[in-house]
């Protein structure tokens, strides 16, 4: 195989001058929750596993990403520890050149088994959706009884030596927005970094939630706890981080809808399949499991990575068009 093409890194940029430097790699599009707000009850559309990119053919594709440019890799899902043997996944991912940061999104509920293994195969940092410290709230929303198995594998995490953590809360309208300031208080106890989410109109369960705009509750709690903006960059993704006095804390705000921050996109997204998702929030798409299946070379599977990084958007339109996705995040990787 010729290397003239990979011999060096070469950023991807899009159309609108924006570098791509992220992947969020879905493993599975499966999870043993059901949260309201992502996956409807009785849901089993789900991805046949004879389509599924195997373990060899996500760290080629991956490696030709980090050739390009990409230095920033995500492992999410659905659930990613469904995923059989994903330590062993996780040691090549770490492993090859250009990858300097490995992490996972996880909902914790399988973390416990883990978390020593993740940390060792060289995923650096974990995020958990958490959306309630209420045990009911939080078995209502995932639809299970998961609350102790979500503790349990937060601290497991913690334990492990994960650094930092963040919890991810999709702050939700008559369902959990009551908690936010205990949330708040809880993480800055335990040293984790909270994320508050907008909820974002993805399928049908996504429209149902009963989004807020985080806007006010930003204000009430740089007031309650004596925020200030954080300037460092925090993970490459899209919030924006508020820290306390001290620089001991941190609370980030995610708002695809009231503000969003497309200009500034970095990331694509690599369904289990090898469907490359330009946008959480668009339908450009382009599938790279017939050209590793195909016989097809790293060149010409780079070419095609440049080409499909032109199909990137300038903005989703969450707010001018709510009903215009009807995928499940499940489906696109989280």
């Amino acid at each position: 195989m010729s290397t003239s093409i990979l011999s060096s890194s070469t950023a991807l940029q899009d159309r609108f001058g924006r570098a791509i430097r992220y992947l969020r790699l879905s493993v599975t599009d499966r999870c043993d929750l059901r949260c309201n707000y992502c996956l409807p009850k009785g849901f089993d559309d789900y991805e046949e596993p004879k389509n599924w990119l195997n373990f060899d053919e996500m760290t080629r594709l991956v490696g030709i990403f980090a050739k390009a440019g990409v230095s920033r890799v995500r492992l999410t899902g659905g659930e990613p520890l469904l995923r059989r043997n994903l330590p062993q996944l996780a040691a090549r991912l770490a492993a090859l050149p250009g990858v300097e940061d490995l992490s996972l999104s996880t909902n914790a509920t399988q973390l416990g088994k883990h978390a020593v293994a993740l940390k060792a195969a060289g995923v650096k940092r974990i995020n958990v959706s958490l959306d309630s410290l209420d045990k009911g709230c939080i078995n209502t929303i995932t639809g299970r009884d998961s609350f102790d198995a979500i503790m349990a594998g937060i601290m497991a995490g913690k334990a492990a030596g994960f650094a930092p953590i963040k919890l991810n809360m999709v702050a939700m309208r008559g369902v959990n927005e009551h908690e936010i300031e205990r949330m708040v208080a809880f993480c800055l106890e335990n040293g984790f970094i909270l994320r508050l989410i907008e909820a974002m109109p993805m399928g049908d369960t996504g429209r149902n939630a009963q989004y807020m705009d985080l806007n006010p509750i930003r204000e009430q709690l740089v007031s309650q706890f004596d925020l200030i903006p954080e300037v460092a960059e925090l993970g490459g993704g899209p919030a924006r981080y508020w820290q306390t006095q001290d620089g001991s804390g941190r609370v980030g705000f995610i708002t695809p809808i009231s503000q969003h921050f497309c200009a500034t996109c970095n990331r694509v997204r690599l369904s289990v399949d090898g469907t490359l998702y330009m946008c959480l929030g668009q339908e450009e798409k382009f599938e790279f499991a017939p050209l590793l299946r195909g016989g097809a070379t790293d060149e010409e599977i780079l070419a095609a990575l440049q080409h499909a990084i032109e199909l990137k958007p300038e903005k989703h339109e969450f707010k001018e068009q709510p009903g215009k996705i009807i995928r499940f995040m499940s489906q696109t990787g989280g």
